[in-house]
Parts: C-alpha cells; sequence; structure tokens
C-alpha cells in the first residue's frame, strides 16, 4: 500500500483551499488548505466526506515530504473545512472571507445551488480589466449541475459528466433489458441538481434510447412524508423507476413503497445516492438499484484511498474522491508553477495556479486518466454500481465490457 501510495502522491491532490500561513523563513513555509461545503444540514455527510478526504490527502502529501514550491523550499500542508450549510449567501461569504486573506485557491463546494450563484460572483474573464469580480480560483470537488464552469474562467471542476452517463446507462438497460418499455421518476424538486439530473438528463436521456417517459412524482429534500408520492408511482405503473433525489429522500420513497406493496422491475438512482449513506439508511428497500458512478474501489490506487479517507472517519464515493483527487491535482500545478506561497506573492500565486489549471489536459485520478475540457470541466470513467447485500458493487464497466 505504502507503494501505491507514493504512485499516487505523484500524481494527484483535492477539496481545499490553499494558503501560507507562518513566517516566510524558507525552510518552515506552510501550505493551508481550506475546503468549504455542508457540513450541516440534510446534506451534512458530503461535507463530512469531503473534509475527511481532503485529511486524508494531506496527511499523505505530507508523510511524502510535503508540496516544492518555486524556490525549493518544500512545503507543508494545513487543512480546513468551512461550513457552507449548503446556503448560497453563505457560500459567497465563506468564499469572500477566504479570499480576503492569504488563501490561494479553494475547492468546493458541496451544492450546485451555492456553486451556480458563487461562481457568478468571480471575474467573468481573467485579465478583463473592466470586471471587478473576485480573482480567485475555485476548484469544485462535488457540486455536479452541468456546464457550471462556463460562468466564469476563475471556475475549475473535477465533476463526472452525468449526462454521459445517464445517456450509456439508458442505451445499456435498452439493450440488455429490452422488456423494459417505460420509466416514471421520482424527483426532489428544490434542490438543483437532482432538478437537473431529472429534466435536463434523465428525461431527455430515456427517449433517447427508445424508452417512454410517463411523468414524474415531486417532492422537497427536507420531506418525510412520501405517501402520495408512491401512490402516483403506483399508478403509471413503470418498468422503471429513476429516483433523481439524495440518499435522505430516496429512502423515504423506497421505504414507502414497501409499505404499500409498490414494485418495479428496475430502479434508477442519483449518482449522488451511490453512497454508504443510502446503505446505512435503506440497504434493504435498496437492493438492486442501479447508479452510475465515478469512484468504486476498484483499483489499487482506489482502494488505498478509500482506506486512508477511513483513518479519518470518512468515506470515498464519487464527490469525496474528486476532493482526494484535486489535492494531488493542486500539489501537481503548485510544483509546476513555481507558486512561492508568500506574503507577497498571493495574487500572483493565484493567477499561475488559474492557468496551471486552465492548462490542463489530463490528470490522474483514482479509475485512471480524467480529460479535462476547453470550459473547465472534467471527463472522467465511470462505472454503473448496483445495492447487492448491502454493498455497492460493480455492475458494469462501460468502457472494458
Amino acid at each position: 500500500m505504502r507503494k501505491i501510495a507514493l504512485l499516487l502522491s505523484s500524481a494527484l491532490v483535492g477539496v481545499a483551499s490553499i494558503a501560507f500561513t507562518g513566517p516566510a523563513a524558507a525552510q518552515d513555509r506552510t501550505v493551508v488548505i481550506k475546503g468549504f461545503g455542508a457540513k450541516s444540514g440534510v446534506v451534512r455527510s458530503f461535507g463530512i466526506n469531503s473534509e475527511a478526504a481532503m485529511k486524508a490527502a494531506a496527511d499523505l502529501i505530507n508523510s511524502q515530504g510535503g508540496v516544492k514550491l518555486g524556490d525549493g523550499t518544500m512545503g507543508k500542508i494545513e487543512v480546513e473545512f468551512l461550513d457552507d450549510r449548503c446556503t448560497a449567501e453563505e457560500g459567497i461569504s465563506v468564499v469572500r472571507r477566504i479570499a480576503s486573506g492569504p488563501t490561494l485557491v479553494a475547492i468546493g463546494p458541496t451544492c450546485s445551488n451555492v456553486a451556480e450563484p458563487l461562481f457568478g460572483v468571480l471575474q467573468k474573464k481573467a485579465g478583463d480589466a473592466s470586471d471587478s469580480g473576485l480573482q480567485f480560483p475555485i476548484f469544485t470537488d462535488v457540486a455536479i449541475k452541468g456546464g457550471l464552469a462556463k460562468i466564469s474562467e476563475w471556475a475549475f471542476r473535477n465533476t463526472p459528466s452525468e449526462l454521459e452517463m445517464y445517456t450509456s446507462l439508458f442505451s445499456w438497460v435498452k439493450k440488455t433489458r429490452p422488456e423494459l418499455k417505460t420509466v416514471f421518476a421520482g424527483v426532489e424538486e428544490n434542490f438543483a441538481h437532482s432538478r437537473a439530473t431529472w429534466y435536463a438528463v434523465m428525461k431527455e436521456a430515456a427517449p433517447k434510447a427508445g424508452i417512454t417517459v410517463k411523468g414524474e412524482a415531486k417532492w422537497l429534500l427536507e420531506d418525510t412524508n412520501f405517501s402520495q408520492q408512491v401512490r402516483e408511482i403506483k399508478a403509471a405503473a413503470p418498468d422503471i423507476l429513476a429516483i433523481a433525489a439524495h440518499p435522505f429522500t430516496t429512502c423515504g420513497v423506497l421505504k414507502e413503497m414497501r409499505r404499500q406493496g409498490v414494485k418495479v422491475k428496475m430502479l434508477i438512482g442519483l449518482t449522488s445516492s451511490s453512497s454508504l449513506e443510502t446503505l446505512q439508511g435503506c440497504s434493504r428497500e435498496a437492493e438492486g438499484i442501479v447508479i452510475p458512478t465515478s469512484f468504486a474501489p476498484v483499483t489499487p490506487t482506489a482502494e488505498a484511498a478509500a482506506a486512508q479517507a477511513a483513518k479519518f472517519n470518512g468515506s470515498l464515493d464519487l464527490h469525496s474522491a474528486a476532493t482526494y483527487e484535486n489535492m494531488f491535482i493542486l500539489k501537481k500545478v503548485i510544483e509546476q508553477q513555481g507558486v512561492m506561497a508568500k506574503p507577497d506573492t498571493v495574487q500572483a500565486d493565484r493567477e499561475k495556479i488559474r492557468k496551471g489549471l486552465a492548462a490542463l489536459k489530463e490528470t490522474d485520478g483514482l479509475l485512471g486518466k480524467t480529460k479535462r475540457t476547453d470550459d473547465r470541466e472534467a471527463v472522467k470513467p465511470y462505472l454503473y454500481v448496483h445495492a447487492k447485500d448491502g454493498k455497492w458493487l460493480v455492475l458494469h464497466n462501460p468502457v472494458t465490457n
């Protein structure tokens, strides 16, 4: 495992914000990483896992000497994770506070409804003197709603393409299960990611694969009673139920379906629900649910990373795995761009990191190579997993099968 960790540290890096603290003396410079996301509220588990992944990656990087700065100094990383409560106002406030100090780059947020307005306060086009927006790089690990990085040239993301994943999944379902002809959805209407994944992704991908959409039932992220929605599912009698919801309400709906005796031939879930939280909340009811994901512990590096995160009381899923990867990506960029992390180089270092991230065409990930697009998004390898006997197991690899 040590050999695996050494190989990983030469290529990867995840969640946070990088700054210096401490004296400027070359021999004891410190690189501070501040992640931000939801550590309270209904989706707090995502922030907790991101924080654990951030600490795990920092611990590994530091154990191997730290980060080589522009003058040859080896800087050690310190980490901190700030709670934005999954609200846009708090997320913007957190980033403004971070950017007012020596922090060089921020990683987050958890929620797409935070990322979208947050990216809007950044300078839209780097170097535009007429644009007074914040000149501060943000490298997102979790917020997954499609296309958000295009809002600002200071915004970067390491999130998978749900459009690609669900288009592939529905095509595979049509090919392998031709008897499944209809799909109905359950949607968290007040959560940006859930809405976008159903209306702009799944609802478009299913008909293209020849599967008829029969409608959708709606609820809120905070809801706990799903009796009416399950009656709507029962009335629609679909072959496939697509649940565009996070673990908390996904489990609520599945438990209510069991109570009412409602069954479907296939369950398809939201990417964010391919997590430990779903299995902890309703492993019995979720048995068989199929979800595309950009992380599973199926490679030596992925297994090592998952074990490292567990030491810090967190689990890796497609979101927190991106946090872990981002840490190593940033380490590589800082070293390649000659970042100094000194009091008088803060803005210059931020620009170096922005340029370094923008120049990346490919990065190393826990499942293999990730392509980088011109609009600062990621094209990540992915798998289909399904819940079986209380575990997430690989059902299909679109690349190798």
